[in-house]
């Protein structure tokens, strides 16, 4: 074979073999995950674990393009979006193609209290976790009465936001452990649902009301007793004015008196 010859043999294999090369590297850019945009969801081929579909929503683009991207390095997480130009639109949420919504909080509490009432109007179901920076317990606890399903600070680790997604997706309720706090004192001070099994609930005092007595008995002022609980004086105030007319005392004297005839105060 003349040498011409060889060379243009080696040639065409060196341009098969390029042209191989970039094929594969073309496949491999293509299998790369991307991020859904209020698309439908087409049925995808059944899997060992199901995905979890969470739908990113905030004004931010540039922080909504980085939660997308974190979100999509798990393999359990269908990641879609929510443009972030116009006003909110809810009404897709009722299609069925959301498993968690991830909200970002707008930074307003009544802005955000609006947008979560939308959502619950036309998928009354879906899981929402809200990323935000309450500075209020009273906030925090507006966001729960409004139907979120969870809560996590807006600096939340990557691993912390994963967790929680899963967790609000399998039915469990997620909050930082300070904000939890902030529950058990709204239910310690709520009207009671539940028996507490205590005989001082046939005078028809809450829990913590029944804890103020014994301090009434000791001397406490108002201040002190507030002090006591972490209260406001005027929620003591409240408390004592409601315990006065649920039991026909007269004045706190009273209340200790009624208290110790019942046999319920030593």
């Amino acid at each position: 074979m003349c040498p011409t010859t060889i060379r243009d043999s080696r040639r065409s294999a060196l341009g098969l073999l390029r042209s191989r090369q970039n094929s594969t590297h073309t496949h491999v850019l293509a299998a790369a995950p991307q991020t859904t945009r209020l698309k439908p969801v087409s049925a995808s081929p059944s899997t060992a674990t199901p995905r979890i579909r969470v739908c990113v929503s905030t004004q931010n683009e540039l922080l909504r393009e980085a939660l997308c991207r974190v979100l999509a390095k798990r393999e359990h997480f269908c990641v879609l979006a929510q443009h972030a130009d116009g006003p909110f639109d809810p009404s897709w949420l009722a299609k069925d193609l959301t498993d968690v919504l991830l909200l970002v909080s707008r930074e307003r509490v009544q802005a955000d209290l609006d947008q979560i009432a939308a959502i619950r109007a036309h998928a009354p179901t879906l899981k929402v976790l809200l990323l935000g920076s309450a500075k209020e317990d009273g906030d925090f606890l507006r966001y729960v009465r409004a139907g979120v399903s969870g809560y996590l600070w807006r600096d939340a680790s990557d691993s912390d936001l994963a967790r929680a997604i899963e967790n609000v997706h399998a039915g469990k309720a997620v909050c930082p452990g300070e904000l939890c706090a902030a529950l058990f004192r709204f239910l310690e001070d709520a009207e009671p649902r539940l028996p507490f099994g205590s005989p001082t609930q046939r005078l028809g005092l809450t829990r913590r009301e029944q804890q103020i007595v014994p301090l009434i008995a000791k001397g406490f002022t108002n201040k002190e007793i507030a002090n006591h609980f972490c209260l406001s004086e005027q929620t003591v105030k409240n408390h004592l004015y409601r315990m006065k007319h649920k039991i026909g005392a007269d004045d706190r004297l009273s209340i200790v008196q009624k208290f110790r005839h019942q046999g319920f105060l030593l």
